[in-house]
């Protein structure tokens, strides 16, 4: 599939394992309406204000090619001199507008590069969805029971997930194939998933093979 810059998630054919929950550090807090996370700043690089940033656009080094951006308090970022960070698959190089120095780059260090929602292009393909498409989405089983809502779309390596979080207990996550996510309603908010009975049980120990 080709890739293009925009922060999307993919409807993989194939199967894939159980993902295991990630650190606590990989959670987010929820987005400011109207707005999609196009990357994460990280830390900062050099003396002279270029920072990291882990980009979420298939193509890293696209992320500069959006324009003006804002941080998740509504502070305009405008990115510059974007490059590769050699060595890494997601990671970028880049200068941000006023930021001249090591210490302000720190102080950015977690951030999140958002854009408004209308300004990204629509997915070109029926099994292409944008992440933030997909959060708040109710997740029901083929009967028609409601499990859960979608929370995120995370990639910790492995390809897309998805987060869903139950009426109670702790969240889990599910491979977002379409052998796991047969059907997708955008219009109705809703998408039906073929999860796994054990889907919300907490991980057995490695190597715990008692039932």
């Amino acid at each position: 599939m080709a890739r293009r810059p925009s922060p999307k998630a993919s409807l993989r054919g194939a199967r894939a394992p159980r993902a295991p929950a990630p650190p606590a550090a990989a959670r987010v807090p929820s987005l400011p309406e109207g707005l999609v996370p196009l990357g994460e700043i990280g830390r900062a690089h050099g003396l002279k204000g270029e920072v990291r940033i882990k980009s979420f656009t298939d193509d890293p080094v696209a992320i500069g090619a959006y324009g003006p951006l804002v941080l998740d308090d509504g502070t305009p970022a405008v990115l510059g001199a974007v490059r590769p960070l050699t060595g890494t698959a997601d990671m970028v190089l880049a200068r941000i507008d006023g930021v001249t120095t090591r210490e302000a780059a720190e102080v950015l260090n977690r951030r999140r590069l958002l854009i408004p929602r209308d300004r990204l292009p629509p997915p070109d393909d029926e099994d292409e969805f944008l992440a933030a498409d997909l959060v708040g989405l109710s997740v029901e089983t083929p009967d028609g029971r409601t499990i859960g809502t979608v929370i995120g779309v995370p990639d910790f390596g492995g390809g897309d997930l998805l987060e869903i979080r139950p009426p109670r207990g702790p969240t889990a996550f599910l491979p977002f194939t379409k052998a796991f996510v047969p059907t997708i309603d955008l219009a109705a908010r809703r998408l039906v998933v073929e999860a796994p009975d054990d889907l919300f049980e907490p991980a057995k120990p490695h190597g715990d093979e008692r039932s």
